[in-house]
C-alpha cells in the first residue's frame, strides 16, 4: 500500500500539498497501520490465473467505524471505476454515513465525492493537519 499511496500522492501534486515525510518515513507509517482498528479494503488487478503471479493493487481504502482515513487509486488506473466502487462499498457497509477531509485545493477530489452524495460540513485553514493547508471536512449522510 505504501507504493500505492506514494504514487497516488506524487501525481496529485500540485492539487495537493507536497509531501512533508519522505517516502522512505510514508513506507513505515503504512506498514505501521493498525488494522485492528481500522478496515482494509483494496481493489487488485488479478494475477495470472496460472501462475504465481501476485495480484496487483489499483486502490484501497482504509476506514475506520465513522472516518474514510484514506482513498487512494493508482494514478494510471483513475477514471475507471475504481474509486467510484471503492465509495459505493463504503457506503453499503457504513450505510448511517461516514466522514472524511480533503484539501482545499484538491478540486478533483472534491467533485469526485460531491458526485458520490458527500456534503460539505466544515472549512479550517489547515492549521492542524502537517501540510498547514487548508481542508475540508465532508459527509456522506445516510
Amino acid at each position: 500500500m505504501g507504493e500505492l499511496y506514494l504514487r497516488s500522492r506524487h501525481a496529485a501534486f500540485p492539487s495537493v500539498p507536497a509531501p512533508v515525510h519522505s517516502d522512505a518515513q510514508v513506507r513505515a507509517w503504512v506498514r505501521g497501520w493498525d488494522l485492528t482498528s481500522h478496515e482494509l479494503w483494496l481493489a487488485e488487478e488479478a494475477g495470472a490465473p496460472d501462475g504465481p503471479a501476485a495480484a496487483r493493487p489499483l486502490g484501497f481504502v482504509l476506514l475506520t467505524p465513522t472516518w474514510v482515513d484514506h482513498l487512494y487509486v493508482d494514478p494510471d488506473h483513475q477514471g475507471h471505476g475504481i474509486g467510484s466502487a471503492l465509495v459505493e462499498l463504503v457506503q453499503a457497509l457504513r450505510p448511517d454515513g461516514v466522514g472524511l477531509w480533503v484539501f482545499e485545493s484538491n478540486l478533483a477530489a472534491r467533485r469526485f465525492y460531491a458526485r458520490h452524495g458527500f456534503v460539505e460540513v466544515e472549512r479550517t485553514d489547515g492549521s492542524e493537519n502537517e501540510e498547514h493547508a487548508p481542508d475540508i471536512h465532508l459527509a456522506w449522510p445516510a
